[in-house]
Formats: C-alpha cells, structure tokens, sequence
C-alpha cells in the first residue's frame, strides 16, 4: 500500500488531535505570558532535573521567585552547574504524599542509543521517580533502572507551611508517574495555586499512575485549560471567582 506524504500524514494526525480536544505540541513562551501572571510570580517545579525550564522561567518572568525540587544528586549536580540566580532556591527533595523517606527509582542508559545529544547527559536521569517502572520499560528500552535508593521526600502541604509560602501562580510538575503521591500531599496548597502544568499519560508507564481522568476527578476545582498529547494545564476555578 502506497503511503501518504508526510505532510499530509502530519495534516491527519493534528486534526485527530484537534477532534479529542489535545492540542499538539507543548506549553511555549507566548502561551506562558498570556496567562496572566504577576509580574513577581511564584512559580514551583517540582522535578526540576538541570533546571531548562527554571532558565525559562527566569527569561519569561525576571522579577519572579523559582522555588524548585530535585530528589537525584546528578541532576542537582547539573543544575547547579548551569542555574546560579539569587531568584532560585533549590530543594533536595522530592514532593509527595508523605513526609519522611521514600524509595527512589533512578534512571540511567540512554533512550537515543549510542549517539546521546550534546544537551543531555549520557548516563540518563531524566526518567526517575517514586513510583516503580512498569510500562516505561517496554516503552523506552533504552532507559535502565537498575539503581534504586532512598531519598527525603516532603509533602507540598509541609513545605509551603515551613518556607511561609502563600499564593502560588504557577506550579510545574515533572515527577513521572507520581502526580497522585504530589495531590494528595497539597490539598492546603493547592488551594491557594492558580495553574498546575503537569504530565499525563493515560497508558501505565510507573506502577500506580494516574490516567488523565483520575487526575482530574482529583482536583474537583480545577479545569483543564489546555490539553496537550503527553501534559495538561490546569486552572483553579475558585481563584478564577476570586
């Protein structure tokens, strides 16, 4: 059978995403700045890796506060290398469910085989999380997790109290698979943070994940503002009424 060129391939592929409401691509730098942000925003990535979004952050909003988290020593490592702004404070911890020490899965081989890109590391520790791989082992063969160790772990709830953190613009989120174990440790939190940015994915890549719809059953007061094929934004309703 003959195949479609690929830009009509492209064509079909965007309109069936077009037809489940997913928009393609990723959050960019013109969306970021519509939403409306204070110009001294307060902005949390958790599971910050080398920091390339916090750099982001710094470039779109240069008179906000980053607080950021990061449980693998290599990845800190790297973000301390690359991120020195007296706007940004590092944390070497993870956020979730609990407080007190959790087991960490860490990632390591290289999913783009034996040529890695010049930006990444080549011992790869992107792909880390509390929860245990499952599907991500099938779906990128490449990556390893052959190393497992025990980290500090904080829920949001208990950092926000402790750093006297109170209204949140933006909270974005990369924790592979752990976006339940980051829920249900914010419940005070969340209620005082206007967007959440978070991964999604509805085919089970870290044992316990939660689909799309699990996540927003959990957050009753959010909408989903943009879907995008692998990440959501979501809004809190409720600030949105004031």
């Amino acid at each position: 059978m003959r195949r479609l060129p690929q830009s009509i391939r492209k064509r079909w592929q965007r309109l069936g995403l077009f037809l489940r409401g997913i928009t393609p691509g990723n959050l960019d730098d013109a969306t970021l700045l519509g939403l409306g942000l204070p110009r001294r925003a307060t902005i949390l990535e958790i599971g910050c890796n080398d920091g390339y979004h916090t750099r982001m952050f710094l470039r779109l909003f240069p008179e906000a506060r980053v607080f950021c988290f990061e449980p693998d020593a290599r990845a800190r490592r790297r973000f301390e290398e690359k991120t020195r702004d007296p706007r940004v404070r590092l944390f070497p911890f993870a956020i979730g469910a609990h407080n007190g020490v959790a087991t960490f899965h860490a990632s390591g081989g290289n999913p783009l085989g034996d040529q890695p890109h010049p930006d990444l590391p080549s011992d790869w520790d992107l792909s880390g999380s509390l929860r245990r791989p499952t599907g991500h082992l099938q779906a990128n063969p490449g990556v390893h997790f052959q190393e497992v160790v025990q980290v500090e772990v904080r829920t949001l709830d208990r950092w926000a109290e402790e750093e006297k953190v109170g209204d949140i613009d933006l909270i974005w989120a990369d924790v592979q698979g752990a976006e339940m174990d980051l829920i249900q440790g914010a419940p005070q939190a969340l209620r005082r943070t206007r967007f959440l940015y978070t991964e999604y994915n509805d085919h089970e890549l870290y044992e316990g994940q939660p689909t799309l719809k699990k996540i927003s059953a959990a957050l009753p007061d959010f909408r989903i503002r943009i879907r995008y094929p692998d990440d959501v934004l979501l809004e809190n309703l409720r600030w949105a009424q004031g």
